[in-house]
């Protein structure tokens, strides 16, 4: 098949060739009016179109205005681990294969990374097509810090897993995203503040870019008490991250904050920083105990 014109790159800089293409084809949260011009041009392009829900694919491609001439099939959390394998030979056909789920990116918290991780296992290229998200939407819209922050997806449904869960989350500085279910966002925020703190700041963001589109700011215990009279719509919480905590001055203090970040996923040179700044010491003094310990003897 020839590839579209404005098609990526293959990974030698010509059009891509040999093995098809998987594109990950973001969809709108909202608005069909959100799509960018190219969801259409690669759903045009497509010789599959694997989908969430294929009567909303068609709904989609009616707003849309096209018919493609793809084969659709289903591509769901029920049968993604019996159809990924599928789809692969028709990457490795030389097949190009477009995901789309039921609004946003796919793959995340949507069907598609078992799809993603075969089609990179077997060396096939993997694009996109940008499109609206409801994380950064809600991000951006929040009014909390958004210079750092974290995707958690959907809280576990069972109340031990989650507030499991949010224990090990109690500490995290960062901003946090969840997703969650409008029947269970009341519990969700009560939970949210057993383990975080009633005060903690949050945001409910619903319906995001829809008609009925609403944000509520405030309190995580104000908002458990607002979610008691119900929500409804597609939801999404974003939560303050916590207060960083003090850290001591002395070498051992700081070397110590230095290694338990670091532990946690922190790069060495953020985690340095980010003491640094805390203990409220030059970064170079943080850097020094690190690299140059009172042995005299670089770290190992």
């Amino acid at each position: 098949m020839t590839a579209p014109a404005n098609a990526p790159a293959g990974p030698g800089g010509g059009p891509t060739g040999g093995a098809g293409v998987l594109v990950l084809a973001g969809t709108p949260i909202g608005r069909v009016g959100d799509a960018p011009p190219r969801l259409a041009e690669e759903l045009l392009a497509a010789e599959v179109i694997a989908a969430e829900d294929t009567r909303r694919l068609r709904r989609l491609l009616g707003d849309l205005g096209i018919e493609p001439s793809a084969r659709i099939v289903s591509y769901f959390e029920g049968n993604e681990a019996a159809r990924t394998p599928v789809l692969l030979e028709e990457l490795l056909a030389g097949r190009r294969v477009v995901l789309v789920t039921d609004a946003g990116m796919p793959s995340v918290s949507d069907p598609g990374y078992r799809l993603v991780a075969a089609a990179v296992e077997a060396d096939v290229r993997v694009t996109a097509v940008p499109g609206p998200s409801a994380v950064l939407t809600a991000l951006a819209v929040s009014g909390l810090p958004v210079d750092r922050f974290c995707f958690e997806g959907f809280l576990p449904r069972k109340a031990g897993e989650r507030e499991r869960r949010l224990q090990g989350l109690a500490s995290e500085e960062r901003t946090l995203v969840f997703f969650e279910a409008p029947h269970r966002t009341e519990a969700a925020l009560r939970a949210l503040a057993d383990a975080f703190g009633a005060d903690r700041p949050a945001a409910v963001c619903r319906e995001l870019t829809k008609t009925h589109e609403e944000v509520v700011r405030g309190p995580l215990a104000e908002l458990a008490a607002w979610a008691a009279d119900g929500v409804r719509g597609e939801v999404t919480l974003v939560v303050a991250g916590a207060s960083p905590t003090a850290v001591d001055t002395d070498p051992a203090s700081l070397r110590a904050a230095v290694a338990e970040r670091e532990a946690a996923g922190t790069a060495r040179k953020e985690a340095i920083v980010e003491v640094a700044r805390i203990a409220g010491v030059p970064k170079r003094v943080v850097y020094d105990l690190v690299h140059k310990p009172a042995t005299g003897g670089p770290t190992p």
